[in-house]
């Protein structure tokens, strides 16, 4: 009997895991932790959600098994979702499945179409679902950049001519997650065109879809003709409505890709308890004022994380999507790497973040900062990190004024 497991084999540690055991244990000991390493919402859904959740619970014939593709009323919202925010017309029966989240999601996905020995195209750095959910159905990475530039059309290329077997999968997640970087219309306009070309499958992360700061809103892949030939996209209602411990997700786009996705999924599960799909009804189906409040909430808060930050003496780029800022490290503390300055951080200045390194080899020099705290706790943050950086000889732009 063996013990080495081949999947156990093929996963590392989980780096991130090892900062969030240092902020649970600081925590328990009584101390007071700013916690900007998990994108996790500190904002309630909106009252009319809830109701719904508790209004459909109070039903005895709600408590039995859901439908592991989504209500049909669930699909349907979804459908009306991409019409309404991007022109984009979908059957709710063929194009669309509800998912536990959009994470759930994706490794279903991988599940259902990869075989050992694949080879998938995706971002470094990027979120870990994103490869270990195709490493662990058996399937090799080759990375690629996640900066949506000529480099990064060229390294596809490149991926394509010397790759074997030749790529069959692509995963795409703009804004990015952890790096925040966005892309316009004309980009996936380029992307269908390659994938058709190549005979490739794209995979859209679009989590955070309705978090930008720039005017212009984040577009979807399938508003491009014919990408749904080709693509398929996942949403979530986890940040748009503060909805991220009620896992509930969506895949929408290519019929093909969906009907295997379904057909996994029903062996696997149920569905989400069905008082969560009606109430996510009622987020799609209801006012949307939440989704441009917390949009402006976000923005707000990474105003002052940057400003905040950089009195502090630390130089944090503003980011123009996501819930997420990228941060370079300290030029003087750069040689720490990522994961060393994030326990730094958390046991010297008592701020949570995540090691840059966790997301991926080309992640090492940043760590990511989640816009979870309110905007007193993020001062708080910046001055905490200003002592610190000045114990570790770095002088702040006292200039400045205080953080």
């Amino acid at each position: 009997m063996s013990e080495e497991f081949y999947r156990m084999k093929r996963l590392p540690p989980y780096v991130i895991a090892e900062v969030n055991a240092m902020r649970a244990a600081a925590r328990a000991a009584g101390e007071d932790i700013i916690d900007l390493g998990m994108g996790n919402p500190d904002l309630p859904p909106p009252d009319h959600v809830i109701d719904k959740l508790v209004e459909v619970a109070r039903k005895p014939s709600a408590h039995g098994y859901s439908q592991s593709r989504g209500i049909p009323g669930l699909r349907k919202a979804q459908a009306n979702y991409y019409g309404r925010r991007f022109g984009v017309d979908i059957d709710p029966e063929t194009e669309v499945v509800v998912t536990m989240g959009s994470k759930e999601g994706l490794a279903s996905l991988a599940t259902a179409i990869t075989e050992p020995g694949d080879v998938v195209l995706a971002p470094n750095p990027s979120y870990p679902i994103h490869t270990f959910g195709f490493i662990i159905a058996g399937a090799t990475i080759r990375s690629v950049p996640t900066t949506p530039d000529e480099n990064y059309f060229r390294s596809l290329d490149r991926a394509m001519a010397f790759t074997v077997p030749r790529p069959s999968i692509l995963v795409v997640n703009y804004p990015s997650n952890p790096t925040a970087e966005t892309v316009d219309l004309a980009f996936y306009e380029r992307l269908v065109a390659w994938a058709k070309e190549n005979k490739v499958w794209i995979l859209s992360d679009l989590a955070y879809s309705e978090l930008y700061y720039d005017g212009n809103p984040t577009p979807s892949i399938l508003q491009v003709p014919g990408a749904k030939d080709v693509a398929i996209e996942f949403t979530s209602l986890s940040k748009t409505y503060s909805m991220a411990g009620w896992r509930m997700g969506f895949a929408v786009g290519n019929a093909k890709l969906i009907a295997a996705m379904t057909r996994v999924k029903s062996y696997l599960d149920y569905g989400a308890f069905t008082p969560i799909q009606a109430a996510a009804c009622a987020a799609l189906n209801g006012p949307q004022d939440i989704v441009e409040k917390n949009r402006l909430l976000y923005h707000k808060r990474r105003d002052v994380l940057v400003e905040s930050f950089g009195r502090a003496g630390w130089d944090i780029p503003a980011a123009r999507a996501s819930m997420f800022c990228w941060a370079p490290l300290p030029p003087a503390l750069k040689d720490m790497g990522s994961l060393e300055f994030s326990k730094q951080l958390l046991t010297h200045a008592k701020v949570a973040v995540a090691p840059g390194v966790g997301y991926g080899e080309d992640g090492e020099g940043f760590v990511r900062i989640a816009m979870v705290e309110n905007e007193q706790r993020l001062r708080q943050a910046a001055r905490n990190i200003k002592a610190y950086l000045k114990s570790m000889g770095i002088n702040t732009p006292s200039s400045k004024g205080a953080a």
